[in-house]
């Protein structure tokens, strides 16, 4: 087992895994940027190295002041957290270089999933099923077009190196795919530094389902259910849930032999999470794999009540995986709090917390990093908390999440609170009916 970790991240992430390397006897190591110095994943770590300036440029993306932080405070491993470096394959193989082991696949792996037309091809050679569309980028509007009348309209163009939105354009009609194609290849290399665009039959109606798997050194994956992720707004995750209320007993057991076998294709290494969209019809087709642990992992965790933080140390230190695929015995529903004005198109509202009080109780639980007082800083992800309500059915659940979304209470900024509450209340989410369209008939003023 490692002696000390870095935590190559910030915020609740950071936190979070702090606290499971603290329970497995592991000392941590916190890296921040000067605009964190008051964040409480510095303050719980046994040791904190400053790397920088606020921008992420200078800070929690630069591989060489984090190795340097490695390097004077004698780490044995890295934890990249989600975001930043976590799926960057030069980072895991420069940790590889150094003998510091990287908690999550090899560069090699992350290569594979992580450009998304290497991904598809090697899906279709496992046999998992995929969305019909180009067999690799294309090389102009032309061929964009006969591809895109080959598979029908409407289509959408994605960038290779995409995520978050960024690079992708729906097209309902020929005459309109040159110009978008144009907009997603400019919005393409401006994000990821890579112009690459391909082209993917638009499921109409889909909903977002994900299968969360952990893979061992010795080539075993399991798979550890689903979460359903539709709720989202501009391809950004809002609520998370386990189990889908629109999954059933088979399409679990297809899906998740599915993802074991995009496991197994890589050869897979550590906690991972294959994304599928599922049609009106349940059929499904793989969309991508991160190699990281998730921002929602507590849905799972709370359903099969399991410490996937520690999963993921363990494998990465040489530990075999006990047991086979875990199925949910409980009901979860997490929401994503954001320093954003729900009421002014989610307007990011960074600020200074003058009170600060989260949700207790039977079955709850916030993952967080900020208080009162704490200043939030303008030049990150906006999620400052995660709710996680836990019950024995759906209905219950959302019960629940009502009352503690009620007790949750922070002033001084805006947050997307007033949003999930509205939420918990649409007859529409309440009964399991939406797909990923949801939120663009969503009026929180209605």
């Amino acid at each position: 087992m490692f002696n000390k970790i870095l935590i190559a991240n910030r915020g609740e992430i950071a936190l979070r895994v702090i606290r499971t390397c603290k329970e497995m006897g592991i000392k941590t190591v916190a890296v921040y940027s000067t605009a964190d110095r008051d964040s409480l994943h510095v303050r719980f770590a046994d040791e904190a190295v400053c790397i920088g300036p606020p921008s992420s440029t200078d800070s929690y993306l630069s591989i060489p002041k984090i190795m340097a932080a490695v390097e004077i405070t004698n780490a044995d491993a890295i934890h990249p957290g989600y975001g930043f470096l976590s799926e960057n394959a030069g980072f895991a193989e420069v940790c590889a270089e150094y003998g510091v082991k990287f908690i999550g696949p090899s560069s090699e792996m992350i290569s594979k999933m992580g450009d998304k037309v290497t991904a598809k091809d090697t899906m279709i050679k496992a046999g998992v099923p995929v969305v019909p569309g180009t067999g690799g980028l294309v090389k102009d509007a032309k061929s964009a077009i006969e591809t895109s009348k080959e598979i029908g309209f409407p289509v959408i163009l994605k960038a290779t190196a995409g995520g978050g939105g960024k690079g992708m354009r729906i097209v309902w009609k020929a005459e309109d795919l040159e110009e978008q194609l144009n907009l997603a290849q400019v919005e393409a290399k401006a994000s990821f530094g890579n112009d690459g665009i391909y082209v993917e039959k638009f499921i109409e109606e889909p909903r977002h389902i994900e299968i969360q798997i952990i893979g061992d050194q010795f080539g075993k994956v399991i798979h550890l259910s689903e979460r359903d992720c539709s709720i989202q707004r501009r391809h950004q995750k809002l609520v998370e849930e386990c189990p889908s209320p629109f999954m059933t007993d088979d399409l679990r057991e297809r899906m998740g032999a599915a993802a074991i076998k995009a496991g197994e294709a890589i050869n897979y290494e550590g906690v991972g999470t294959v994304e599928f969209l599922v049609d009106k019809h349940r059929n499904f087709y793989f969309m991508e794999m991160n190699t990281r642990i998730q921002v929602e992992h507590p849905v799972t965790e709370e359903v099969i009540d399991h410490d996937l933080i520690k999963e993921q140390i363990k494998v990465a230190a040489g530990i075999k995986i006990e047991g086979g695929s875990r199925l949910p015995t409980m009901h979860a529903i997490e929401v994503r709090i954001n320093a954003e004005d729900p009421y002014n198109d989610f307007r990011p509202s960074p600020g200074k917390i003058h009170s600060f009080h989260s949700s207790k109780g039977h079955g709850v639980r916030v993952d967080t990093h900020v208080y009162a007082g704490y200043l939030v800083p303008p030049y990150y992800d906006s999620m400052i908390a995660k709710l996680i309500c836990k019950a024995q059915t759906r209905e219950e659940c959302i019960k629940k999440m009502q009352r503690a979304l009620d007790e949750f209470i922070i002033e001084g900024i805006k947050t997307t609170i007033p949003f999930h509450q509205k939420l918990m209340k649409h007859e529409d989410f309440k009964s399991g009916n939406f797909h990923t369209g949801f939120m663009n008939t969503f009026n929180i003023e209605d």
